[in-house]
C-alpha cells in the first residue's frame, strides 16, 4: 500500500468549502482511479491534515483530475500548502472499528 499525507492552513471562513471539496474529490478518485479513499483531520495547531491511501505509487501517479470542480473548491479554501509526504507501508496494525 502507498499513502500520501497532505497538510494545509485553511482560511477560517472557508473550512466547509475545503471539507466539501475534499469529499467530492475523494469520491471521484475512488471511483475513477482506484484509490482506497482518504481521511481529513483538523489538527490541534490549526492546520488541516489529510491522507489518501492507494494500492501502489503507480496507481496514484496515473490518476488525473477526475473532479476539477472539487479541486477548485479546495484551492479556494487553502491559504498555505505544506509539502506532501509520500509513504510506503512497512507494517500495518491499524484496525477499523466495527460498524455501529
Amino acid at each position: 500500500m502507498f499513502a500520501v499525507v497532505y497538510r494545509w492552513r485553511v482560511r477560517p471562513e472557508k473550512e466547509q468549502l475545503l471539507v466539501d471539496g475534499w469529499h467530492r474529490v475523494t469520491l471521484a478518485i475512488r471511483q475513477e482511479c482506484g484509490s482506497y479513499g482518504s481521511r481529513l483531520h483538523r489538527a490541534d495547531d490549526g492546520t488541516w491534515v489529510a491522507y489518501a491511501r492507494w494500492p501502489d505509487r503507480e496507481t496514484r501517479e496515473k490518476c488525473g483530475t477526475p473532479d476539477p470542480v472539487g479541486e477548485a473548491m479546495m484551492r479556494g479554501a487553502i491559504d498555505e500548502y505544506f509539502a506532501e509526504t509520500r509513504l510506503t507501508l512497512v507494517d500495518d496494525l491499524l484496525a477499523e472499528p466495527e460498524p455501529a
